[in-house]
C-alpha cells in the first residue's frame, strides 16, 4: 500500500499527517523524540508540570485555531474576548493595554494616549508609525533587507516608546528585539495582530500543560485517522527509489510515494536528499536564537493577574500557571523571556539573583513569600533567528523532488517562527503532497 511518510511530529508534522489522512492517504508520523508536540512541550519534575515556554496565540491566528477544534481541545484554552495586556510598573502599579469596540486602529488609541510614562509627542508618534506600518507592502522584499528598529527611528520613535511599546509586541512574536528583528516579520505581526481589525490581537493561552493540549491530544487525533506513528524512531536519511523514497529509521528502511520533511531547519539541511534543489548551508544560515523560561513557586498568591507584561523591568512576560502546573498550594509564575542571548548562558543561581528581586518590585506581596522551587527550561535553538535577510532563505514548501515537501515555521509562510506559521507550513505541505500523488494512488491506500 502507498504511503506518505511525516519526518517530525510538531505542530507542522502533525498537522500535515491530519490533513494527509483525512484525504485518504496512508500515512505513517516517525518522531525522534518520545512525545508530539515539537517546540511546545511540558516537563514532568518534583510532580509539576513546567511547560518549555509560554505560548500564546491571537484571534487572527486562524490555521492554529482550526487545529485545536480538530484536536478537540479547545476548552482547554483562554481567548480574550477582548484584548486587554495587563503591564505592571516597578512600583507594582498596573495599566491594562485594553481595546475598545473600535474600527481599528482607532481601538487603540485610547489605550495609547494613556500609555504610562511616555510624552504625548511619543503617543502621537505611535499614532503616526502605526498608520504607516499599516501602509507597508509586506510584499515588498526591501523590507526584510532592514531592521524594524532602523525603520522606527527613521519615524522618529523615541528609545523609550521603542522599550516600552514596539518591543512589547515585537520581542515575544519574533523572538528579537525590534533593533535586530526583521522589520518585514515585525509588520506583518503588527499588521495582522493589531491593525487588520480590531479583535485580530486578541490573547490566547492554554489551561492546561502543552503535552496535554498538543501532544497527548495530538496522539489521540493521530490514532483515530488511521495514523501510524512511530515515536523513538531517528530518521537517519532520505533517498529517493525510482519514483519513490526510501527513508532509513534506526536500522529500517521504509518506502513512501511522498515524503513530508517536518523538523526544524538545521535537521532539515542534514536530511535533504540529492537532487532536493536545495543548499543546506542557506538552511544553516538561518541561524537560531533563543528563548529563556524562569519558574518560581510560591508558598502563597502574589498576584491575581493571569499573565503580565513587565514595564521597565527585566521581567519580559510573566504568566500565572499555577493550575497548569499542578501547583495546590501557593502559586506557580512562569517568567518568559525571548530574544534572550543575554540570558541563556547564566546561571541558576545569576537568574535567581536578578529576577526574583524583580518580581517583587512588580508584584509587593511576592517579598513576604517564600519560594518553594526556582526552576530555569532553556531553548536555545527555539526559533530561526527573524533578522532582515532570512526571508530569501526560508524555502517554500516545494522542492526539485515530486513528492518531498517541507514544512515548519522556518518556511516561507509569510509569518514569524510561531505556532500559526508552523500550522500553515504543515497545511501547505500537505497541499502540495497531495497534489503531487496520483489520484489512483490515493484511492489505493483509501
Amino acid at each position: 500500500m502507498s504511503t506518505i511518510v511525516v519526518v517530525g511530529g510538531g505542530l507542522a508534522g502533525l498537522t500535515a499527517a491530519l490533513e494527509c489522512a483525512d484525504a485518504g492517504a496512508d500515512v505513517a508520523l516517525l518522531e525522534a523524540r518520545p512525545r508530539l508536540g515539537g517546540a511546545t512541550f511540558s516537563i514532568r519534575r518534583d510532580d509539576l508540570w513546567m511547560d518549555n515556554g509560554q505560548h500564546v496565540y491571537l484571534r487572527c491566528c486562524t490555521a492554529y485555531r482550526r487545529l485545536l477544534g480538530r484536536l478537540g481541545v479547545e476548552a482547554d484554552v483562554v481567548l480574550q474576548d477582548r484584548l486587554t495586556i495587563p503591564i505592571v510598573s516597578e512600583d507594582g502599579s498596573v495599566f491594562r493595554l485594553r481595546r475598545r469596540n473600535l474600527p481599528a486602529p482607532l481601538h487603540l488609541t485610547a489605550a495609547i494616549a494613556r500609555f504610562p510614562d511616555l510624552s504625548t509627542s511619543d503617543r502621537l508618534g505611535i499614532a503616526r508609525a502605526a498608520r504607516r506600518i499599516s501602509q507597508l507592502d509586506l510584499g515588498d522584499p526591501e523590507l526584510d533587507k532592514r531592521t524594524f528598529g532602523d525603520w522606527l527611528a527613521e519615524q522618529r520613535q523615541s528609545q523609550a516608546t521603542v522599550e516600552a511599546l514596539w518591543d512589547l509586541i515585537t520581542l515575544p512574536t519574533v523572538n528579537l528585539p525590534a533593533k535586530e528583528a526583521s522589520l518585514a516579520l515585525a509588520a506583518k505581526v503588527f499588521q495582522t495582530g493589531l491593525l487588520q481589525s480590531s479583535d485580530s490581537g486578541d490573547i490566547g493561552y492554554a489551561r492546561v500543560p502543552l503535552q496535554q493540549l498538543h501532544g497527548d491530544s495530538g496522539l489521540r487525533a493521530l490514532e483515530v485517522a488511521g495514523v501510524t506513528v512511530r515515536l523513538r524512531t531517528r530518521v537517519e536519511s532520505i533517498a529517493r527509489a525510482g519514483s519513490a523514497f526510501e527513508v532509513s529509521a534506526d536500522g529500517s528502511d521504509l518506502r513512501a510515494d511522498a515524503v513530508v520533511l517536518a523538523v526544524p531547519h538545521d535537521e532539515a539541511a542534514e536530511l535533504l536528499p540529492d537532487g532536493s534543489g536545495l543548499d543546506p548551508d542557506a538552511l544553516r544560515s538561518l541561524g537560531a536564537s533563543p528563548i529563556l523560561n524562569l519558574h518560581v513557586v510560591y508558598d502563597r498568591r502574589v498576584t491575581e493577574l493571569p499573565f503580565a507584561a513587565g514595564h521597565r523591568s527585566p521581567v519580559q512576560w510573566v504568566f500565572d500557571r499555577t493550575r497548569s502546573a499542578g501547583v495546590e498550594d501557593g502559586q506557580c509564575l512562569a517568567i518568559s523571556l525571548s530574544g534572550a542571548a543575554p540570558y541563556i548562558g547564566k546561571r541558576v543561581d545569576e537568574l535567581r539573583a536578578e529576577f526574583l528581586p524583580a518580581l517583587e518590585r512588580l508584584f509587593p506581596p511576592a517579598r513576604s513569600a517564600r519560594v518553594e522551587y526556582f526552576f530555569v527550561t532553556r531553548e536555545q535553538r527555539a526559533t530561526f533567528r527573524q533578522a532582515p535577510g532570512t526571508r530569501a532563505l526560508r524555502p517554500g514548501p516545494r522542492t526539485a523532488l515530486p513528492g518531498l515537501v517541507l514544512a515548519g515555521a522556518w518556511t516561507d509562510t509569510g509569518w514569524p517562527a510561531t505556532m500559526e506559521g508552523a500550522v500553515r507550513s504543515g497545511l501547505a505541505a500537505a497541499r502540495e503532497v497531495l497534489e503531487r500523488i496520483p489520484a489512483p494512488v490515493l484511492e489505493a491506500a483509501a
